[in-house]
């Protein structure tokens, strides 16, 4: 039997001079690695109405990070565990009213203009933020278990109390207030006529046999809102100030000694 050929061994090219062998090209990276801030973004937007919708015990990691086109492992690499998620959406939450407040720049307006505008502004993101509504509602269910761990946010509402202890002492300096309220009262009275009449909408619309939502019952209440809070300020009537701008009193002159 003849013997196969043997088959003639391929020799190994050698490198010609002056020349390399090509190097292996670097892995691709992935989009959320190339954007990882982006990425956050996404999962925080996606974490707030998930917990503003669901509270904290019904929301789902899984439908938080397909939300956000992510996954379990991203999201845990960008956040953290599902409280740890929850706190970080609480505190951004907090992060952006607080810096929508400062852009007021109330310590550039008249006490009583300076006090009008924080009630209608705290109305108003109040309207166009139903999350934030949802979410202090879940918190204050948890009893504030999740705040008490973050240093983030206390850190964040004392330049802001400050903010209103300003305009208050200037107020009363003028002569436009007759007394210098707690700023933390003052505040927690301001947003308090907006977040009962808001997160109690439905019940209370029921009950009274009228859209509390409507546009014009809207407007009615932040007339009223203003009326009365600046009337505590000054010590005159809340009638005065329900009244047309142009058919009220002036507010009196600053006395001088």
């Amino acid at each position: 039997m003849a013997k196969a050929a043997n088959k003639p061994t391929k020799k190994p090219t050698k490198a010609l001079p002056g020349k390399s062998r090509p190097k292996a090209l670097p892995k691709k990276a992935l989009k959320w690695q190339r954007d990882p801030e982006g990425m956050r973004i996404r999962i925080l937007d996606a974490a707030k109405e998930e917990f503003a919708t669901r509270g904290l015990a019904g929301a789902r990691v899984d439908r938080i990070a397909a939300q956000a086109g992510a996954n379990k492992r991203m999201l845990y690499y960008h956040v953290g565990k599902k409280d740890d998620l929850y706190l970080a959406v609480l505190e951004a939450a907090y992060e952006q009213i607080r810096v929508e407040e400062r852009g007021l720049d109330l310590e550039h307006l008249a006490p009583p203009d300076a006090i009008e505008s924080l009630i209608t502004f705290t109305w108003n993101y109040f309207i166009r933020n139903p999350e934030f509504l949802a979410l202090l509602n879940t918190e204050n269910l948890e009893r504030a278990k999740h705040l008490k761990r973050s240093d983030k946010v206390k850190s964040m509402h004392s330049p802001f109390v400050e903010m209103i202890r300003t305009v208050v002492n200037r107020g009363v300096a003028s002569g436009d207030f007759k007394v210098a309220m707690d700023p933390v009262q003052l505040y927690i009275s301001i947003a308090a006529l907006s977040f009962f009449y808001l997160s109690n909408s439905a019940t209370l619309s029921e009950i009274f046999g009228r859209d509390l939502l409507a546009k014009q019952a809207k407007e009615e209440r932040l007339a009223h809102m203003v009326a009365l809070v600046l009337a505590a300020l000054t010590g005159r009537s809340v009638a005065e100030f329900l009244l047309p701008k142009a058919d009220a009193p002036p507010l009196p002159a600053q006395q001088t000694a």
